[in-house]
């Protein structure tokens, strides 16, 4: 993008432009016509990836914005940010390029609930209060042109420079009396009531300043002490109270007689405005001051264009434009790689299923069944086979001794054989008297000689 002196145009009517340059200047104007803020609200949608970033939501019953706090401020932090924790943030306001989403840069957060301090702080106004304290009839008239001011603070602090400068300014003719004190710490609330206690005695101030910069509800929590509220309630010199920020409260700004926003407003209302008594001694040195201060202006819009041009082109700005995408690309990267191995496992589950559907295992299984169911089926019938074959050779072997030798042999019959040739004798003509004959019986076989033959069985 071309660089610009202050009040140059940023792009005529027929110029166009691309979404990164429109997002790209949208976040300088932001980053440059806001200074500083602080924003209260509460935590939401609080996420602290492994970069040590942290990215969250800052919201409140009507509304919310985008907020991101780096590294380098989370190391500040004194607690741990959870989601419903109400915080008060202080950043600057930008642009996240990359999605064109407005957001807040926080630099620095404390919490804003109501804690145990807050607590005490609300149980002694109550208190206070009932006593009446606050009440506006015990309030004293701050005079109109005090002959001398004191100042209670601590001598070190930007608020007594503060305070200093604006009397001066204003009133540089009232004398001012500056009672050192500790505005903060262990001790600070009885060393401060010391000092009123002094300057009432003294009594040589027509107001008292009770002031110092602002600060936490810590930093601030002297201003809250009981015996602090009374001796502002009995001190006989008017007190203004200038403690902390505009939106700072402590239990001396309800006891005070008067109470300003700030250390420079608690000044502003001690004295009158000189300006009105001078004003006719001022004419030529206003016209001299009017040049100097319009060349200074010039001079300081000058200085805050090249500050601001610094900015735009200090790498820090990049680094964290891109630490912020590098977040967002890791988180992308996870949810891819989860959605991956998702679908990789869906996948491996169906080929399982696929492979079961084709495997052997089952119809070895029904093999193996049918196998066990044959083998018994051929034993039985092997079984029926031979007893079958044993009682068709029980019977053959029945048969075979009911018509064989041996059966008749049993019977009393016997073989007889001729000697020496052993043919068998079936006719008596075979043989002759005095013939070796063999004789076989069932139990034995013997010889013997033929002595005659039966003649009447001849022919």
């Amino acid at each position: 993008m071309d660089e610009q002196e202050p009040g140059e145009s940023r792009g005529s009517r027929d110029q166009i432009f691309t979404v990164s340059r429109i997002n790209r200047e949208v976040r300088q104007l932001l980053e440059t016509g806001f200074r500083t803020i602080r924003v209260q609200g509460e935590l939401s949608n609080v996420a602290r990836p492994r970069s040590g970033h942290m990215y969250f939501t800052l919201k409140d019953s009507a509304a919310q914005v985008r907020c991101a706090m780096f590294r380098q401020s989370n190391l500040r932090l004194t607690f741990a940010p959870a989601d419903g924790l109400a915080v008060l943030c202080r950043g600057r306001l930008s642009l996240y390029e990359a999605r064109g989403d407005f957001q807040l840069i926080v630099e620095h957060m404390e919490e804003a609930g109501e804690g145990d301090l807050q607590r005490q702080f609300e149980r002694l106004k109550q208190k206070l209060d009932q006593q009446g304290l606050f009440a506006q009839e015990h309030k004293r008239v701050i005079p109109a042109l005090p002959g001398r001011i004191g100042v209670i603070t601590s001598p070190t602090g930007a608020a007594v420079r503060d305070v200093l400068h604006v009397l001066k300014r204003r009133f540089p003719a009232v004398p001012i009396h500056i009672y050192p004190v500790p505005v903060q710490g262990e001790g600070a609330a009885a060393r401060i009531v010391s000092a009123i206690e002094l300057a009432a005695t003294r009594a040589d101030c027509d107001v008292l300043i009770l002031t110092r910069g602002g600060g936490s509800l810590e930093d601030l929590w002297a201003f809250n002490d009981e015996a602090l509220a009374r001796a502002i309630y009995d001190c006989p010199i008017p007190v203004i109270s200038g403690v902390g920020h505009e939106i700072d409260s402590t239990i001396a700004d309800f006891v005070a007689d008067l109470r300003a926003p700030t250390p420079s407003g608690a000044a502003e209302l001690a004295v009158p405005d000189a300006e009105d008594w001078t004003r006719r001694f001022a004419a030529a040195q206003d016209r001299l001051l009017g040049a100097a201060a319009r060349r200074l202006n010039e001079v300081r819009r000058r200085h805050e264009w090249l500050g601001q041009r610094l900015w735009r082109l200090h790498p820090g700005n990049r680094l964290r434009q891109r630490a912020q995408r590098l977040d967002e690309l890791e988180q992308r990267l996870g949810l891819a790689c989860k959605s991956l191995l998702r679908h990789r496992r869906a996948r491996l589950q169906t080929l399982v299923k696929s492979l079961q559907a084709v495997s052997p295992v089952p119809g070895l299984k029904s093999a193996r069944i049918r196998l066990e169911g044959c083998e018994g089926r051929l034993v039985t019938g092997f079984r029926h086979r031979l007893d079958l074959a044993r009682r068709r050779v029980e019977a053959v072997t029945r048969t075979l001794a009911a018509v064989g030798p041996e059966a008749t042999l049993a019977r009393g019959y016997a073989i007889v054989t001729t000697l020496p040739d052993g043919g068998i004798v079936r006719d008596q003509a075979q043989v002759s008297p005095g013939s070796d004959v063999s004789v076989q019986v069932a139990r034995g076989q013997f010889s013997a000689t033929v002595k005659e033959k039966d003649p009447s069985a001849d022919g």
